[in-house]
């Protein structure tokens, strides 16, 4: 893409309302607009980001062997008093009225709704295990929306349910979600720290959700610093072996982490001090297990084995896709403005010519746009007739990883500049060896 054709609307000034560095750099790098509170219009750059995001977790998703669908926004307020939750679930919830007068409501989750396709559709043992999900808008009605897409009243998020005939199959589901998102946060340059939980209104007995640490947290969290240490990197799970599964969830929950609402200080004291931390964490999902909570009530049974209807276990597991996008900008981030980590940059790098309209130059970076685009990658060419201050300014507030810049003086010694955005180190390459590079980082064959 060529900036000159771009819709990029930077905001040299910082707006009042943004409390949060998260707020700030999304507002500033044009990536959203306020339309009113807690609600935002994703604007380009912010787009290609939360897609770079709902693919990685559509992907993680489908490669554990869950199934996407996708169900409406509004929901049929009878779904939800079938259940008992249409009362209980508070003020958050959207209550609305159709022209016929039918109580309808914005939904804030779907266990109601994915319990009413289970039980249409799904008669016998023999079709379990099943685990569908989809990434859907949502609404909850937050009395103080704040801190940008961290805490907005509409929000993307990827909802998904498992089916089982038996707890022990059920607590496979739930230890095989705890697997897939280790390896989807890690995907996106983060680490998200499992923590036992609270079920809050969705209820249920087991209960993780995973925090990225940031100071803007909104959780105290406390933990032990071995935790940290640990990486996902490329394990090749079976998410058919329960015992594999099995092993990565203690591997990972054996440690202590657990957010303010579970917090157990005799346990904590427990944990040898030079090791025990306390800190902020940014929720970023959860997982649920609970049992036959919804399958008894509303009616989901199978014909077990012996003949007779049994109710299914059910679990559910959540992923904030647009807040992950608020929280990587938490996690990544200096004094001048976003750090995007390469799994989802909405560009992979940035071209800066010095001297637009030196034909040696505009000749130069039209090759290494070019040569980009043809392996596959996605450049932002800036073209436009700015100082090299502004140009700079631009790249490094919008965050992406690798920037090429051009200029006469180097071309002249046959040569460009590569500079990393996390680390601020440059090297000077020939062109065809600086696309060589790029092409390497991110994994794309360069001939």
């Amino acid at each position: 893409m060529r900036l000159s054709r771009y819709f990029l609307p930077v905001l040299k000034e910082t707006p009042a309302e943004a409390q949060i560095v998260s707020h700030r750099y999304m507002l500033r790098a044009g990536m959203i607009k306020q339309q009113s509170a807690g609600i935002y219009s994703w604007l380009p750059l912010g787009l290609k980001v939360l897609k770079k995001i709902e693919d990685i977790v559509h992907e993680e998703q489908q490669r554990a062997g869950h199934i996407p669908v996708l169900m409406p926004t509004v929901q049929s307020a009878d779904l939800w008093r079938e259940s008992g939750r249409y009362d209980a679930y508070g003020d958050e919830m959207l209550r609305i009225s159709d022209r016929q007068g039918r109580e309808m409501l914005y939904g804030p989750t779907n266990e109601e709704m994915i319990t009413d396709i289970f039980r249409s559709h799904v008669n016998s043992y023999k079709d379990l295990p099943l685990t569908l999900y989809h990434i859907q808008w949502k609404f909850r009605d937050e009395m103080r929306p704040r801190f940008g897409v961290m805490r907005g009243r509409e929000f993307l998020m990827k909802d998904g349910y498992n089916f089982d005939l038996t707890k022990e199959d059920a607590l496979h589901a739930y230890n095989r979600h705890l697997v897939t998102y280790l390896r989807t946060y890690e995907r996106m340059g983060l680490q998200a720290i499992p923590m036992r939980a609270d079920g809050g209104p969705i209820g249920g007995d087991y209960t993780h959700e995973f925090l990225v640490l940031a100071e803007t947290g909104e959780s105290e969290v406390f933990y032990d610093s071995d935790i940290t240490d640990l990486s996902f990197g490329d394990r090749d799970v079976d998410f058919d072996d329960h015992a594999a599964c099995q092993a990565v969830l203690e591997e990972f929950t054996s440690r202590y982490a657990r957010t303010d609402e579970t917090h157990d200080d005799a346990i904590f004291a427990e944990v040898p001090e030079e090791r025990r931390r306390t800190a902020r964490g940014i929720e970023v999902g959860q997982i649920f297990y609970f049992g036959t909570k919804y399958s008894e009530t509303m009616g989901a049974t199978v014909q077990g084995p012996d003949g007779k209807p049994v109710p299914v276990h059910m679990g559910s597991h959540g992923i904030g896709v647009s807040r992950l996008l608020g929280a990587i900008i938490e996690a990544s981030h200096d004094e001048n403005g976003i750090i995007w980590p390469e799994g989802v940059t909405p560009f992979h790098c940035g071209i800066v010519n010095l001297k637009q309209g030196d034909e040696a130059a505009d000749g130069a970076c039209d090759s290494l746009y070019k040569s980009l685009t043809a392996l596959g990658l996605e450049p932002l060419y800036d073209d436009r007739s700015e100082r090299a201050g502004a140009k700079f300014a631009t790249m490094d507030l919008i965050g992406l990883p690798w920037r090429i810049t051009v200029g006469p003086r180097g071309l002249k010694n046959g040569v460009v500049e590569l500079t990393s955005r996390r680390t601020g180190e440059s090297e000077e390459l020939p062109p065809e060896e600086a696309v060589l590079k790029i092409a390497q980082i991110y994994g794309k064959a360069a001939s």
